[in-house]
């Protein structure tokens, strides 16, 4: 070989292997950079769930349960989703407001299966805390988040081992803080907005929603009926849900854990609830959204939705089937097309 051509071949081999270190560099300080930056949103959210954690003290129907204690990543857990209006415009707080939304999810790590059950916030059902029969909406006025869940665990007849509650800007802000979400909006309406003014001007079809009116399509009934409003509100979730794990929302979690903040009430630690990540893993966990069958009832004067006898021991059964409480019963199914009820909203305020 030629001098001359070894000095290339030398001058080459040089360039190549500063290449590679440059690029061996690169990917060593991305790598540093996305450590960090998932270090600090680990910090970041342990430090929200821990000011986000209140107790709530043990409830007779909870000793349903054989274990002590569960494990959501391995044990068949429940966790009912509380929204409450708090807001100052109509003089309620926090621990006076009526909930605004009710759903209970059962999760069932062996199937990677999530039951969402909607509660309609009008059905009449016996409340512990007063020891009298009202509208469900009314329990957590009556004593807080613990006489809700009381009254939810009476209802259905199985344990809730976790609640979260949230109010309505932590609802507007996590969304926002996603970019917003994709849901089919079922009709055009002009809606009352966080603040009871007629400001949210809906469109119908798939529509990119921003918090706010997608708090909008989750609380109107106007247009329906309560359980229209609950499939709606099951929607929204599993929208939410869908970008929430998408790779796409990775750098605005630090946002959602801040839009939390002090607009959050949960029973988890953050060790239980990041543990929930597991149904993420490989793609969305099958949800199947439930319902409650009943009728509209006036007979008092007061509007009721009165459940169906039948339909709620059914619901029951599936509820406490995906827990692993009683044998399974996959064979049930909860269908919601024979739902009655369609009275009108301005008539809902008791």
């Amino acid at each position: 070989m030629k001098r001359k051509d070894f000095k290339k071949m030398k001058k080459k081999t040089s360039k190549k292997r500063l290449a590679i270190k440059v690029a061996l560099l690169v990917t060593f300080s991305s790598l540093l950079m996305v450590t960090a930056y998932a270090l600090s949103l680990q910090q970041k959210a342990q430090k929200a769930i821990e000011g986000a954690y209140e107790a709530i003290p043990e409830t007779p129907k909870s000793e349903i349960r054989a274990e002590a204690k569960v494990e959501p990543a391995s044990d068949n857990v429940s966790i009912m989703l509380i929204g409450v209006d708090d807001s100052e415009t109509r003089g309620q707080g926090d621990d006076n407001s009526r909930s605004d939304a009710l759903l209970v999810a059962t999760f069932n790590p062996k199937e990677k299966s999530v039951k969402l059950l909607s509660i309609p916030r009008d059905s009449y059902v016996y409340i512990p805390k007063v020891d009298y029969k009202d509208k469900i909406t009314h329990a957590h006025a009556y004593g807080g988040t613990h006489a809700a869940i009381e009254t939810v665990e009476e209802m259905l007849d199985i344990p809730i081992d976790y609640y979260v509650k949230m109010n309505f800007n932590a609802f507007i802000e996590v969304v926002d803080a996603l970019g917003g979400i994709d849901v089919e909006v079922p009709y055009d309406r002009i809606e009352k907005d966080e603040f009871d003014r007629n400001s949210i001007h809906l469109k119908k079809g798939l529509q990119h929603l921003d918090g706010r009116h997608a708090l909008a399509l989750a609380r109107t009934r106007k247009a329906d009926s309560d359980i229209e409003r609950g499939k709606r509100q099951q929607m929204i979730i599993q929208a939410i849900l869908k970008e929430a794990t998408s790779f796409k929302s990775v750098t605005k979690y630090g946002d959602v854990i801040e839009a939390v903040g002090d607009n959050m009430k949960t029973n988890m630690t953050y060790n239980e609830m990041t543990s929930f990540l597991e149904y993420a893993k490989g793609g969305m966990p099958e949800v199947e959204s439930l319902s409650l069958k009943g009728y509209d009832d006036w007979s008092t004067g007061t509007y009721y939705y009165k459940l169906d006898d039948q339909d709620l021991q059914n619901i029951q059964q599936i509820m406490k089937s995906h827990l692993g409480l009683i044998p399974d019963s996959s064979k049930l199914t909860n269908n919601d097309s024979n739902v009655v009820g369609s009275a009108d909203e301005s008539d809902f305020s008791e």
